[in-house]
C-alpha cells in the first residue's frame, strides 16, 4: 500500500512534468524522456540539501521527508529496475554514481546514502586541473550504462574548472514484444503531420490476432507488452494513446496531464475479433535543459545560486543545473531506450461492449512504457514525425 501510494504521487510529478515539456520544449519535435530518472536524481538531491531547498524538493517531489523517498526507491530497484533478461523478461538497468572534486569531501552520511539506498559509485576526479578527463570518464560510465545508447552525456566544453560534482542517473531498457510484428509485412504508408503534409514511414503491421485496444471518447488505447518469460513479478508494456483528429494530440496531451489516474482509468482490453494493429517504426533522441522545464513548474531554489546543497559536500555549493538525455528506438522486434539525468554543481558565482477496433497510428501519438504491477513510468514521449529523430 505505501509503495502504491508513493508510486501515484510520483506519477502525479510526472505528468506535470509531462505536460509543461511536451507544450514547450517538445511542442514542434518529437520527444521522450524518463521521469523516473529524472525523480531518483532529484530524490538523492533532496537527500543533499536543507532548509528551504529541501522542504521545496519534498513539496515538487510529494514526499513527506528523504528518508521516504530514499526508502522508495531502494525497494523499486529490485523489483522495477532490475535485469530480468536471464529469466527471459526485459533487461532494466539503474544506475547512479557521484563524481566530486578530489579537493572537496563529501559527508560521510550522504555517502552512506547513496551507496545504501541508490547503490551509487562515487569517485573523486580533477576538475580543477583537468576538467575534460573528468568529463571523457563521465562519458564513459554512461555509455557503459546506458550499453551504448548514449555515448555522450556531456558535450566538450561543459565541464570546466569550476565544477564541484555531477549527480548522475541512467535508466536503460531493453524489451521484445510479447508478439512480434513480422519485418517482411511492413510496410511504407502515409503519417499525417499536425500542419496538414504527409511523410512516408514505415509501418509496423498485425492484421491478425489478438491486440489490446479500446475506443475513448476522442482517442484510442493500445498495449503492447513485452516478454516477461519466468519473470514473473514484473509486466512491461508500451502504450500507445492514439487521438481521433489528425491534429488532436495537444488536447490529448493536456488531457493525460489533467486527470487523476489517466492510464488506470483508461486501459485497453484484449479484442474478441482481429482488428488491424499499424504502428511506425520510430526512432527519438531529446536532450534538454531539465532544471529550466523544472523552474518553471514552480521549483526555482536549487538552481540559482541560494540553493543549500551542505549535505553533499563540506564547502558550500553555487550555481546547479540540471541535464536530460534520453533515446528510444522502436521497431519489429521490440524497444530499446534509455536516459541520463546529470545534476551538475558549480562553484559560486557560476464498461463499453467489446468490439474490433483498429488502431492505426498515421498522425502524431503519445507512448508510455509502464511496469503494469506497480505502475512505475519508466519513458514518456510524443510522436510527430517518425522519421525525424
Amino acid at each position: 500500500m505505501y509503495l502504491k501510494k508513493t508510486i501515484s504521487n510520483l506519477t502525479d510529478v510526472a505528468l506535470r512534468i509531462t505536460k509543461q515539456l511536451l507544450t514547450t520544449e517538445g511542442k514542434g519535435k518529437n520527444m521522450v524522456y524518463s521521469p523516473l530518472s529524472l525523480q531518483v536524481l532529484l530524490s538523492s538531491v533532496t537527500a543533499g540539501s536543507k532548509g528551504p531547498t529541501k522542504k521545496q524538493l519534498l513539496s515538487f517531489l510529494k514526499s513527506k521527508s528523504s528518508d521516504e523517498l530514499n526508502s522508495h526507491f531502494s525497494h523499486l530497484v529490485p523489483l522495477v529496475l532490475s535485469d530480468g533478461s536471464t529469466r527471459g523478461g526485459p533487461c532494466v538497468n539503474c544506475a547512479n554514481s557521484l563524481w566530486v572534486e578530489q579537493s572537496l569531501t563529501v559527508k560521510p552520511s550522504f555517502k552512506r546514502m547513496l551507496v545504501n539506498d541508490y547503490n551509487a559509485v562515487i569517485k573523486e576526479v580533477s576538475f580543477g586541473t583537468d576538467p575534460d578527463k573528468a568529463r571523457v570518464q563521465v562519458n564513459s560510465w554512461t555509455k557503459k550504462e546506458t550499453k551504448g545508447l548514449i555515448p555522450e552525456a556531456l558535450p566538450p566544453g561543459s565541464v570546466d574548472e569550476n565544477t564541484m560534482l555531477l549527480l548522475l542517473n541512467t535508466i536503460y531498457f531493453k524489451g521484445v514484444w510479447s508478439h512480434q510484428f513480422d519485418p517482411s509485412e511492413t510496410e511504407e504508408r502515409k503519417f499525417r503531420l499536425l500542419d496538414g503534409s504527409t511523410v512516408e514511414a514505415p509501418f509496423m503491421i498485425e492484421s491478425y490476432g489478438w491486440h489490446y485496444v479500446k475506443a475513448f471518447d476522442g482517442f484510442k488505447v493500445s498495449k503492447l507488452p513485452y516478454k516477461q518469460g519466468k519473470d514473473k513479478e514484473r509486466r512491461f508494456s508500451t502504450y500507445f494513446l492514439l487521438p481521433n483528429s489528425r491534429n488532436g494530440l495537444p488536447d490529448l496531451v493536456k488531457r493525460v496531464c489533467s486527470e487523476p489516474d489517466f492510464l488506470d482509468c483508461h486501459l485497453p482490453e484484449i479484442q474478441r475479433k482481429p482488428g488491424a494493429l499499424k504502428i511506425p517504426k520510430f526512432k527519438i533522441k531529446s536532450n534538454f535543459l531539465a532544471s529550466e522545464v523544472l523552474m518553471k513548474l514552480g521549483l526555482v531554489l536549487p538552481f540559482d545560486g541560494n540553493g543549500d546543497f551542505s549535505e553533499i559536500v563540506e564547502s558550500g555549493i553555487g550555481d546547479a543545473e540540471i541535464i536530460h538525455k534520453s533515446v528510444i528506438e522502436v521497431d519489429e522486434g521490440g524497444t530499446k531506450a534509455a536516459a541520463v539525468s546529470i545534476f551538475h554543481c558549480h562553484e559560486a558565482d557560476c464498461a463499453e461492449p467489446i468490439k474490433t477496433i483498429d488502431f492505426v497510428a498515421d498522425h502524431p501519438f503519445m507512448f508510455f512504457i509502464r511496469e503494469e504491477i506497480t505502475g512505475t513510468v519508466l519513458f514518456i514521449g510524443h510522436v510527430l514525425n517518425p522519421l525525424e529523430e
